[in-house]
């Protein structure tokens, strides 16, 4: 039986999003799971946003841990199951400022987290709010900032925005229990549909190389299909199955 073992809101996420070779992404995607794509473009999103209220199993809140910034290289799978797809995300990595965070993530369920200095900006002016967040890499400070307008709209059914935002499962590659076994977690991620705030201008500078590997930093240095900003909701997530082969 599911359970809930994270309730939070997410806020104010920047999408910046990136088409990567499939041949890059391959090797990462779980068991069980295989490539998502939209209009035959794999992508990978850089995400930044604010966590905010966290509580465990739903009520339990983790002092000085109830606020951080969060921000991740993602791509998109999908899981075929007798009542239809499952569509869903994997974390290439995911940085937080908060050690305890990285450890239980890590520990607990495998992801791949990793702790950094953190800060973020938020700002509104008559005309457009600018939202930034940033990370430290070494002495270098990265960002991922954009100027957006005040009112946001619905998804638009069909669109790029709503493949992006749409993937309501998490799938994360476990150590295998006996010598050569697969195995993945599955968990759900239940919100409402975002709206979307059209960006005016941004920018994004990231150390992928060091984050992420070279193999990564080819399809980084070509402008971004497309950037966007969701205003986020309360969030919940859902135990899963566990893919075993």
């Amino acid at each position: 039986m599911a359970f809930t073992f994270l309730t939070a809101e997410w806020r104010n996420l920047i999408f910046a999003n990136y088409a990567i070779d499939r041949q890059v992404l391959e090797p990462l995607v779980p068991y069980g799971t295989e490539l998502d794509d939209f209009n035959g473009v794999y992508y990978g999103s850089l995400v930044g946003f604010y966590f905010q209220h966290v509580r465990m199993f739903g009520a339990v809140a983790v002092p000085f841990h109830q606020e951080f910034e969060e921000f991740n290289l993602r791509f998109y799978v999908r899981r075929k199951t007798e009542t239809g797809w499952k569509r869903g995300v994997v974390f290439v990595k995911e940085i937080v400022p908060k050690f305890a965070i990285t450890l239980v993530a890590n520990t607990l369920y495998g992801e791949p987290y990793a702790t950094h200095p953190m800060r973020h900006t938020w700002k509104q002016e008559a005309q457009a709010q600018h939202i930034q967040y940033d990370w430290k890499v070494g002495s270098d400070w990265n960002h991922i900032r954009v100027r957006a307008g005040l009112t946001g709209q619905p998804v638009r059914p069909g669109s790029e925005e709503e493949f992006i935002t749409e993937h309501y499962w998490g799938y994360t590659r476990r150590s295998g229990l006996k010598q050569g076994e697969s195995r993945t977690s599955e968990y759900e991620v239940v919100h409402p549909q975002w709206s979307i705030f059209s960006v005016h201008d941004y920018s994004v500078h990231c150390d992928i190389p060091t984050l992420y590997g070279n193999t990564f930093a080819p399809f980084f240095e070509q402008p971004p299909h497309s950037v966007f900003l969701a205003d986020g909701s309360a969030v919940a997530i859902k135990s899963g199955a566990v893919l075993r082969g």
